[in-house]
């Protein structure tokens, strides 16, 4: 199971997304809504791939029922342009416009534990945001950063 509340939309999901090696269809689509551009509406696919990653991140760090708190999931190319133009740390080919990465914390645990469990794991980008009070990840090439 995984668990998410987002903190821009105060939305929260529970939601069963794989069982075995079968993903859900519906919870899927449950999940693309929840992780929809909160600016625009806009709604993709999220990469399912992601959801593993998020899955196995929670085992990693030893508390599977924990709840995700998350900061930017799905980005529209709207949202991306906007968003770039405030900050220099937002890439224009960003894996969020893919539904690849997401921006995520937990509110009991240190980002920097959250950031070392993830690069530990090796399946994708891990970018560690301590000003900012999140880790990146995504189904990228294995790469880390710093912002």
């Amino acid at each position: 199971m995984l668990s998410f509340y987002h903190l821009h939309t105060d939305d929260r999901i529970d939601v069963i997304y794989r069982i075995g090696d079968r993903y859900q269809k519906s919870a899927l689509q449950r999940l693309n809504y929840f992780f929809r551009d909160f600016r625009t509406g806009d709604v993709i696919g999220m990469d399912p791939r992601l959801l593993d990653l998020l899955y196995d991140l929670k085992v990693a760090l030893g508390d599977p029922d924990a709840r995700y708190h998350v900061l930017s999931a799905y980005r529209s190319p709207e949202t991306n342009t906007m968003l770039r133009r405030r900050s220099r740390g937002v890439a224009k080919n960003s894996l969020h416009l893919k539904g690849k990465a997401m921006d995520i914390r937990f509110p009991d645990l240190s980002t920097r534990y959250l950031r070392d469990t993830a690069i530990e794991l090796s399946r994708g980008g891990v970018g560690y945001y301590p000003r900012s009070n999140f880790v990146h990840v995504d189904t990228g090439a294995v790469r880390q950063w710093r912002a």
